[in-house]
């Protein structure tokens, strides 16, 4: 059994069929469908039921996945280590990240990971949707505020505040909340997917969900500030996002006394990627110079 058979099957689960792995690995599609022949035979099981609509994977086939993944994944790091020990961080990162914090912290630090280390090359994906890491190949994602459930391995790089804010139109029309409760009494715009949406207040130092509803809900952030601009209702967002639309007074603060004092921003990527130089190494270089930039900015003004 080869590296390489072990590597084109991983591919060709990722990408759920023969023509998109071989096009991700630059291979023809009759070359990796024989090579995960090969590879069944070498094993002496089958690893994928074969249609002419979809690849499925059998039992043993997602067992022998996610080992295979894991081995990629420690023989990677294991050539990143040694290569790194001559020329730094090399090689290609995937990383998914908001497209609000993508746009205003991530870009000009990514450039600048990009001249100190020549060797590395970048696949970025901004977009507010929670992307599957694992399942979609990222190698590492930004995430803020409270972090689901998984596997995955979180690091945080900071905190931000939480604003939130309206404009003064809509304070002029609607009065403005005096408690996290009065917003049952309130249009709010939502950040999310679908379902119930809550908003985190520290009510007598304990912190505590209000559900929300209102007539425009996005999974981006500047849509929403926008929105809330334009005077259609409540928002609540990272302070980054609204920071110049309150210091030019076209939003204003609400329920600043019961917004929790920070949310965090991390780094998370899957188990087997721990060991990785080249993630340890950006993480390292997002966390320094992220506290130094919001160290020496003045934070959003409120009040």
């Amino acid at each position: 059994m080869q590296l390489d058979d072990m590597r084109i099957f991983v591919a060709t689960v990722d990408a759920h069929n023969f023509t998109a792995a071989a096009n991700r690995l630059s291979l023809s599609k009759q070359f990796v469908s024989r090579r995960v022949m090969a590879l069944e035979e070498a094993l002496g099981v089958q690893l994928l039921i074969r249609n002419t609509r979809k690849l499925a994977v059998t039992d043993l086939g997602q067992e022998f996945y996610e080992r295979a993944k894991r081995i990629l994944g420690e023989v990677e790091d294991a050539e990143q280590a040694m290569s790194l020990r001559r020329a730094g961080p090399r090689g290609l990162l995937r990383v998914s990240a908001p497209m609000s914090f993508g746009m205003t912290h991530l870009s000009p630090l990514v450039a600048a990971f990009l001249r100190e280390h020549r060797d590395m090359r970048f696949d970025m994906e901004l977009s507010d949707r929670a992307v599957d890491v694992v399942g979609e190949g990222f190698d590492m994602a930004i995430r803020i505020g409270t972090l689901a459930d998984s596997s995955l391995i979180a690091q945080k790089l900071i905190d931000v505040k939480m604003v939130a804010c309206c404009s003064p139109g809509y304070l002029r029309r609607r009065g403005s909340p005096a408690v996290p409760g009065d917003l049952a009494n309130h249009e709010c715009l939502l950040y999310g997917h679908g379902g119930a949406v809550s908003w985190d207040f520290s009510v007598e130092g304990v912190v505590k969900s209000v559900e929300v509803r209102g007539p425009l809900r996005a999974n981006n952030g500047d849509l929403i500030r926008d929105a809330a601009v334009a005077g259609l209702g409540i928002v609540r967002l990272p302070d980054f996002i609204v920071a110049d639309a309150l210091a030019s007074g076209q939003l204003m603060p609400v329920l600043e006394a019961f917004l929790p004092s920070a949310t965090g921003v991390y780094a998370v990527y899957p188990q087997h990627r721990q060991s990785s130089v080249t993630i340890r190494a950006f993480v390292e270089f997002l966390r320094r110079h992220l506290r130094k930039k919001l160290a020496t900015e003045p934070r959003t003004p409120v009040g």
